[in-house]
């Protein structure tokens, strides 16, 4: 494609064809696909409200998450709302990653480990920590807990 070519299409002298379009965007990390859809995009406002029946629900165990914002784009940060049945955990390993959490028990009773720092949350607290910091989660009562929390960055 000749700089010339490019110039023409960018002042809207010419409109390319497909073969032409799929060079140009070969230069580009981008599809026909995604190409086409930008003006869909842009028309259709990104969704503000989820109802209940709407959040993802995904499992890790026996830990129950539901994702809010699932197809929100660019998503920076996952915002969940967990439940932990009596006795659950995030497993025996502590975890790690890039990024920041906090949130606030809602119901039950949680306990989360820092580093070497253990915490028992009743409905109420909350917390906020680095997720750098091996941590984990893990319901010892004997009710369900019930935890919204938000992570950086959106890992799920």
């Amino acid at each position: 494609m000749t700089n010339s070519t490019i110039s023409m299409i960018e002042k809207n002298s010419v409109s390319p064809s497909i073969s032409s379009l799929k060079k140009v965007l070969s230069g580009i990390p981008m599809s026909l696909v995604e190409f086409f859809s930008l003006d869909m995009e842009e028309e259709n406002t990104t969704q503000v409200v989820y109802k209940a029946d709407e959040l993802l629900s995904m499992s890790s165990g026996e830990v129950a998450f539901k994702l809010v914002g699932k197809a929100h784009p660019n998503r920076a940060l996952a915002f969940l709302d967990e439940t932990y049945p009596p006795g659950a955990d995030t497993g025996e390993d502590m975890y790690s990653h890039e990024g920041e959490e906090a949130g606030m028990l809602i119901e039950g009773s949680l306990e989360l480990t820092v580093g070497s720092e253990v915490f028992l949350l009743e409905p109420g607290d909350s917390y906020y920590f680095d997720s750098g910091k091996p941590h984990r989660f893990r319901n010892p009562g004997d009710k369900p807990a019930r935890l919204i929390s938000a992570t950086t960055p959106a890992n799920f």
